[in-house]
């Protein structure tokens, strides 16, 4: 495509939205560029083939973090994809709005458009729900939204009946009017496959003619005329080539990619760029930096009834499974593991969640390195109840460690370095046991394995939590939309601080992050993005 209207660099949950969006009238000529290969791959498009594409190097950047001091010196796997449709094809598919609060606090941050009004009607217009009230929820947008039903495990709900006995209410609806309590997960899950962003949105695009995509294109700079973003270069298949844009170069690479894109280009902290030889064309030291990100937990049981354990341990099972897959698209390979969660305040002093809860009919206590084993479970039944802090108040950076596009960046999370996020993971942990000493669930309880009672005190509960805790991968707000460019990297609009013909659209832009999965913000974030875009074009 020769001189594209609208060069869109990342084709991952934002960029797919961008594409739909811009291409829709007919009127613009939108070019995408991929680093990744096609989507069309069956542990892609297999909800439970999560567990493959986890360490993929075919369908994912496979990041890993430096040594973390908050989490006992370990260094985290932080995978992202690339592939069509970005992470949303190997995330767990899990969809959370967030809190309205969340979106409000965009809006007071400076941040004009982005309250909870504008970004709520973003999820109705992109949603496909069959549960809440429909004054709330969406039921005509392209991202058909599945519940679990039959294939919900039965210790599931003794799980609730459990957390209920502890005060927390069943909440039908996470992404309803209130957040809060036990129950069911929506899932970007329709007809017993993964829906992507790439399938819900991409692909149908795909069929007009003013939009190309281009898999397997490595962006490796921008290109410049002045104060303003021309175009973008790009390796493939061993060459170089250079594409300008007629009106706008959209970054949509995630919250790793697009701020080391925008480093390698010149626009970051200038003493940083210089001491690896890079000319400084915008000197903004946010770029890359105020990294937020979920950090998550869990504590196994050994159960006494079965559990997904017995359904996809022993080879029958994984065969009965597969089977049952392909001719039916139904059984567990159907959906995500996490089935159920829920939200919870900590203190009543919280005036909403601030952590969330993942509950798992399954256990993967017996190591395996270099695997994540949740088509591999352990030989006996066992179950999981995880957590993960909302509102994180430690801050980590991602910076590049060189001038060579290829070189991965350092990413430095800093997790748990703030105290106010140790204490709500220990006072979690502590709730934990208590939900696992409630009945109905406690009946079916053999033994608690990880960490064990062994592991009772505050003391040993923190070094545990550090020990064994990482990324729930939701890294945002490393190039955050704020007013002032001395705190952020783009305005309201979207727009880079200091550069025209620029926008940066993606989970990096979010100011602060949001209570919950990241996936349906992102979306959101994606569609709103595209009215700005237009109106500003008309």
């Amino acid at each position: 495509m020769n001189d594209p209207d609208f060069i869109i660099i990342g084709a991952g949950s934002a960029g797919c939205v961008m594409a739909e969006r811009l291409s829709a009238s007919g009127r613009h000529k939108v070019l995408v560029l991929e680093a990744g290969g096609d989507d069309r791959r069956f542990f892609v498009q297999m909800p439970l083939g999560y567990g493959k594409t986890f360490f993929d190097p075919k369908v994912n950047w496979m990041y890993r973090a430096e040594p973390d001091a908050g989490l006992a010196g370990n260094v985290d796997h932080w995978p992202r994809g690339k592939v069509l449709g970005g992470s949303s094809s190997i995330n767990a598919m899990v969809w959370v709005r967030g809190h309205r609060q969340d979106f409000d606090d965009w809006r007071d941050a400076g941040n004009p458009g982005w309250g909870a009004d504008e970004m709520f009607s973003a999820f109705r217009d992109v949603e496909c729900a069959v549960i809440g009230e429909d004054a709330v929820r969406g039921r005509k947008g392209p991202l058909n939204l599945f519940l679990p039903g039959k294939t919900v495990h039965p210790l599931t709900r003794k799980w609730f009946q459990s957390a209920q006995a502890l005060g927390l209410p069943l909440n039908p609806d996470f992404n309803g009017e209130s957040q809060e309590g036990v129950g069911l997960f929506e899932f970007t899950i329709h007809g017993g496959r993964r829906l992507s962003a790439a399938r819900a949105f991409l692909r149908p695009a795909m069929k007009r003619s003013n939009l190309r995509v281009i898999t397997g294109a490595h962006v490796t700079g921008l290109t410049f005329d002045g104060g303003r973003v021309t175009g973008v270069t790009y390796s493939r298949r061993g060459k170089t080539a250079t594409v300008k844009a007629a009106r706008e170069v959209i970054l949509s690479g995630g919250s790793v990619n697009s701020p080391q894109l925008l480093q390698l280009s010149g626009i970051g902290a200038a003493d940083h760029l210089k001491g690896l030889g890079i000319d400084v064309r915008v000197d903004n030291a946010n770029v890359g930096r105020n990294l937020e990100d979920h950090i998550g937990a869990n504590y196994t049981f050994r159960a006494n009834c079965p559990t997904i354990n017995q359904q996809l341990g022993p080879w029958w099972g994984k065969l009965s499974a597969g089977l049952r897959y392909i001719l039916l698209r139904d059984g567990p390979l159907s959906v995500s593991l996490n089935q159920a969660g829920g939200f919870i305040r900590t203190s009543p002093d919280h005036a909403r969640p601030n952590m969330q809860l993942y509950f798992q009919a399954f256990s993967t206590v017996i190591p395996r390195p270099g695997e994540r084993p949740i088509l591999s479970p352990d030989p006996w039944p066992g179950f999981s109840i995880g957590w993960s802090n909302c509102r994180p108040k430690s801050r980590g950076e991602i910076m590049i460690r060189s001038a060579d596009p290829s070189e991965p960046p350092r990413i430095t999370p800093n997790a748990l370095s703030h105290e106010d996020d140790v204490a709500e993971m220990l006072a979690t942990g502590k709730f934990i046991r208590q939900m696992a000493a409630a009945k109905p669930l406690s009946d079916c309880i053999e033994a608690e394995l990880l960490p064990g009672p062994d592991i009772s005190d505050d003391e040993a509960m923190i070094a545990d939590i550090r020990r064994r805790s990482g990324t729930v991968y939701h890294p945002v707000a490393t190039c955050r939309m704020g007013p002032d460019p001395a705190t952020s990297v783009v305005d309201a609009r979207l727009r880079v601080h200091g550069l025209a013909g620029l926008r940066v659209v993606d989970c990096s832009i979010f100011p602060n992050i949001v209570t919950g999965n990241t996936n349906a913000a992102a979306i959101a974030t994606g569609w709103r993005a595209s009215e700005l875009v237009l109106q500003d074009s008309a």
